[in-house]
């Protein structure tokens, strides 16, 4: 570890039970929502703004989460109304109860990326997997017995989990401050995880709201999907952690959409862009061997990927292989059953 340069510290090791709050900051609570999955919790935030409270970030839109919400609600944030939402970033887990809240009176601030893939997928409901769908999965080289499942079932739907949308939001945008809680915030968007993640940065004292941009102790999935099939969601997260460096201080208070709040955001910044590029080295000398996306998880991730993270290691997988081609250390070819086979560029 450089000189000077402390480790990851963790203020608060134990986090809020359902349908209670621990506050962080001045006027700011931490409280946690379940989620059906492997990372079975979100972070949600609310700052006390005097007459209401401002929110960040919402959980799922189930009726399990809206109890929850409204156990919150009733206790913590003390019968004051939620008067603003605001969504870091477009997944359905932190724009999820945003339309719900909405219909109650909050006003709605989000990024406008954000806003826009959150609408159109919201809207975007399918019975079967698309043909775009199906000729990615071919690209990546889906295994083929997942690739009959999925063609045979419904597949996840963004409205499954996420309340509709209203048609007007207010926008957050690069270089902008917003006031909440007291504080005078600037605004710094990130890419790779989510297209324009917007991360909140106290001028006031030293607390830093980080969405999924900026967690401790797991890496934020970067995946391509079929929507922009050749993206590079790898290249624009190593570039946002380069940008939010020169703003990082070891004291800041880091909360983040996932895990727990930490201090020892500097070192954090360089172990991510590390952690990306060491990855990409050990795929690198995987395709001494022409490979395809479904073959390279275990350079990746090394350990077994199981069925409930199969979809996301694949997706993970494309982006590093993407990046690879896009920067020139990787070729690929289209094999005769349509699937991308990528090679260690000469």
């Amino acid at each position: 570890m450089p000189d000077g340069v402390a480790g990851i510290r963790y203020p608060y090791p134990d986090p809020p039970l359902p349908g209670q709050a621990i506050e962080v900051a001045d006027g700011i609570l931490w409280m946690r929502l379940p989620l059906p999955m492997a990372l079975d919790h979100v972070n949600v935030y609310a700052l006390d703004d005097g007459d209401g409270w401002t929110i960040i970030d919402t959980g799922f839109a189930s009726a399990g989460t809206r109890a929850l919400w409204q156990d919150l609600l009733n206790g913590p944030l003390r019968g004051k109304p939620v008067t603003r939402v605001i969504v870091t970033h477009h997944h359905p887990d932190h724009v999820g109860l945003a339309g719900w809240f909405i219909a109650q009176g909050a006003t709605l601030h989000m990024p406008r990326t954000g806003w826009l893939m959150a609408r159109m997928l919201t809207l975007d409901v399918q019975d079967r997997p698309t043909p775009e769908t199906i000729t990615f999965y071919k690209r990546a080289g889906m295994a083929p017995d997942e690739l009959a499942r999925r063609k045979a079932e419904r597949p996840f739907n963004f409205a499954d989990c996420v309340a509709p949308l209203p048609l007007g939001f207010q926008r957050l945008q690069e270089g902008q401050t917003i006031h909440i809680a007291g504080r005078t915030w600037n605004i710094r968007m990130g890419n790779g995880h989510a297209p324009e993640h917007a991360t909140f940065w106290s001028r006031d004292d030293a607390v830093v709201l980080g969405g999924d941009q900026l967690l401790p102790s797991i890496s934020a999935n970067l995946g391509v999907y079929p929507t922009e099939p050749d993206a590079d969601p790898v290249g624009d997260w190593m570039a946002s952690c380069q940008r939010f460096q020169p703003f990082a201080r070891d004291d800041q208070l880091v909360l983040g959409g996932h895990k727990l709040p930490f201090r020892g955001l500097p070192l954090r910044l360089q172990q991510m862009i590390d952690n990306h590029h060491n990855a990409l080295d050990r795929l690198l000398a995987h395709l001494s061997t022409p490979r395809t996306a479904g073959e390279c998880f275990a350079p990746l991730f090394k350990r077994s990927i199981g069925p409930a993270e199969y979809g996301l290691a694949l997706v993970e997988a494309v982006a590093h292989l993407n990046h690879l081609h896009q920067t020139g250390r990787a070729t690929r070819d289209l094999r005769d059953d349509g699937a991308w086979v990528f090679s260690a560029a000469a």
